[in-house]
């Protein structure tokens, strides 16, 4: 960069550029929620028919397209305060070696040379004549000290200055090089394909590019306060309370992740985060499976008979390289299926009661989620469900579908409060029954951060909420251990159904007044039949098991549906057998059926089943 660009060069207009595209995406933002949350959930509310559908998919592109622009211009709004930030640097050093040369009576000339006048040494009896110099960026010792030396056997002693001068400014004008060079690539890349679809190629090109200006602004980003290490929920909140507008949407454009799984932080902040990410997960799970479908091999050979060892005539089966193809296709299915799922919910809401808010999102292995439905900060009553084995984001569907039905229910029967309900899949869940559901080393994992998950309600609601925790199977240990090991905990009531064990012995030991502990297990939910923690495996008739041992323990302490254990316990129904439908466990499933999800409801909304 030359002499005169930089020097004519004001940073701030690229801040206002910045800004202007934050208000952008600003705009962009309140046009995808407006379209979400009035004009499609309006619609479903009060349409429907063919018309309808295809009004809803043009809309759902249409508020796709909003969302896109809204995170692209996030993004952009980023890199040039990070070029700003860069250049600012560089002009500051400029302006003050201009400033610093004009007071010692130099002249920069508009090349970035500097004159000097006529001097006289000490001792000297002629006045040397006055002079030219131009300097040089970045120099080595060994130069330095020849220009050092130069400076002393010159006869005019500005001569030394201004050549201090002409390098100070050769060194602006190098970094605002630099500054250029590095920027250059960033933000040409900055710009999506000249059709209105947005495509999954369009959300990785935001991931790449998210990534490119992450680097490049690292100076800019240091500016601001990161959040706390300790990841405590109120520390969360009090770090983004103290972030500028500008601030906290840099930090979300740059780590939408980090900041959708802070706790703390107010739902539609982590839920605008986390559906970034989802949009961009999904969108390169899309590539990379689009990519396996190009290189799929022959599906079928010749079969070769044993017995001959010959080729079969007509007969054909398929090659193991197609097998093994096939395989990670299905893989990539189902890897898509979850984060679907999660879509269609955004995609099939009716009114801003049962509005789903993604609180956590990680696409990657086994996958974790965290879904409300409905407002949590702005709920006067807020179930969190923990589900339990064979939990994974693939199947979580099924997971919301239960909260959804529980959220319903909790309006219905108390229409003067609120309710949002939650399905907490932040962990790992067990995926074998008489293997890693006896282990509680997955529960232990999940106890910190679902601890911090419902302080972070807490915290954000701002209110005094009622909160209830529920949880399901090895979801129930999930959450006995959680309130076990956090004496502050703000919950106010707990649910266990089909348990088999929550990790203590008595009610009271959950911390929270035994009369707010409900259970409840199905006749014929299989998890009777879960054996104590040490012996051999139960018999067909557990409770004589039990009275052999006089004792009331089963996989994961007392069983809390016992009367040793102190709790209340409410009545569900039997359930069907095991086998029926083709289910095994078919009881083990029914406690959000009609009868237990009253029951359900009424613990949520402050009242006993």
């Amino acid at each position: 960069m030359d002499y005169a660009t930089l020097k004519a060069l004001k940073p701030s207009e690229f801040e206002d550029a910045a800004d202007g595209y934050r208000s952008m995406g600003s705009m962009a933002q309140a046009a995808k929620d407006y379209i979400e949350n009035a004009v499609a959930a309006g619609m479903r509310k009060t349409l429907a028919g063919a018309a309808a559908e295809a009004s809803q998919k043009q809309l759902q592109a249409l508020a796709k397209n909003f969302h896109y622009t809204q995170t692209e211009c996030g993004v952009i709004s980023t890199a040039l305060n990070g070029f700003a930030y860069d250049m600012a640097a560089a002009k500051r050093k400029l302006d003050a070696a201009i400033e610093d040369a004009q007071a010692d009576g130099c002249t920069v000339n508009g090349d970035g040379s500097v004159t000097y006048p006529a001097g006289q040494k000490p001792g000297e009896e002629k006045v040397a004549d006055g002079g030219t110099v131009a300097g040089s960026s970045g120099g080595s010792p060994t130069s330095d000290a020849l220009e050092r030396q130069a400076a002393n056997i010159h006869p005019n002693p500005n001569y030394g200055k201004a050549m201090g001068y002409a390098n100070r400014i050769a060194d602006a004008l190098k970094e605002a090089t630099d500054t250029d060079a590095k920027w250059a690539p960033k933000l040409r890349a900055l710009k999506a394909d000249d059709d209105l679809t947005v495509s999954s190629r369009d959300w990785t090109d935001v991931t790449s590019d998210t990534g490119g200006v992450r680097q490049a602004a690292d100076a800019y980003l240091d500016t601001i306060k990161p959040p706390p290490k300790n990841d405590w929920p109120q520390d969360n909140a009090n770090w983004w309370k103290g972030l500028s507008e500008e601030q906290r949407a840099a930090y979300v454009s740059m780590h939408p992740a980090s900041i959708g799984a802070l706790d703390g932080l107010p739902s539609d902040v982590r839920d605008d985060a986390n559906r970034i990410v989802l949009a961009e997960q999904r969108g390169a799970k899309q590539v990379e499976y689009d990519t396996w479908l190009k290189k799929e091999p022959e599906h079928y050979k010749p079969y070769i008979s044993p017995v001959t060892g010959r080729e079969v005539k007509g007969a054909m089966v398929p090659t193991e390289e197609w097998k093994e193809w096939n395989e990670k296709k299905k893989q990539f299915e189902n890897g898509f299926k979850g984060m679907d799922d999660i879509q269609k919910r955004f995609d099939s809401y009716t009114s801003e009661s049962n509005r789903p808010y993604l609180l956590g999102f990680d696409g990657n292995n086994m996958g974790r989620a965290v879904v409300s439905i409905g407002n949590p900060d702005t709920a006067d009553n807020v179930v969190t469900y923990v589900p339990g084995t064979f939990a994974a984001l693939e199947s979580i569907d099924g997971d919301i579908g239960r909260a959804v039905a529980l959220q319903s229910e909790a309006e219905r029967q108390d229409l003067a409060h609120s309710t949002a309900s939650i399905v907490w899949l932040g962990y790992d869940a067990p995926q074998g029954i008489m293997t890693d559901a006896t282990e509680t080393k997955w529960a232990d994992k999940a106890e910190e951060p679902l601890g911090n998950f419902l302080q972070g309600i807490e915290e954000a609601n701002h209110r005094d909420v009622n909160q209830t925790l529920l949880g399901h199977s090895y979801g129930s240990l999930v959450a006995g251990q959680t309130m076990s090991t956090h004496i502050d905990l703000p919950v106010d009531n707990a649910i266990m159904v089909g348990s088999p064990g929550v990790g203590v012995d008595h009610a009271k030991d959950l911390n929270i007044p035994a009369d707010h502990v409900f259970a409840a297990t199905a006749k014929n939910d299989l998890i009777n039949l879960a054996p104590p923690p040490a012996g051999p495996l139960a018999p067909l008739n557990p409770k004589a098991y039990m009275e052999l041992f006089d004792d009331h323990s089963i996989v994961h302490g007392t069983d809390p549906v016992s009367d040793d254990f102190g709790g209340v316990v409410f009545d569900v129904p039997a359930g069907k057998l095991p086998g029926s439908g083709g289910d095994m466990m078919p009881a083990h499933s029914q406690y959000w059926d009609e009868r237990p999800l009253g029951s359900l409801a009424k613990i949520v909304t402050g009242g006993r089943p």
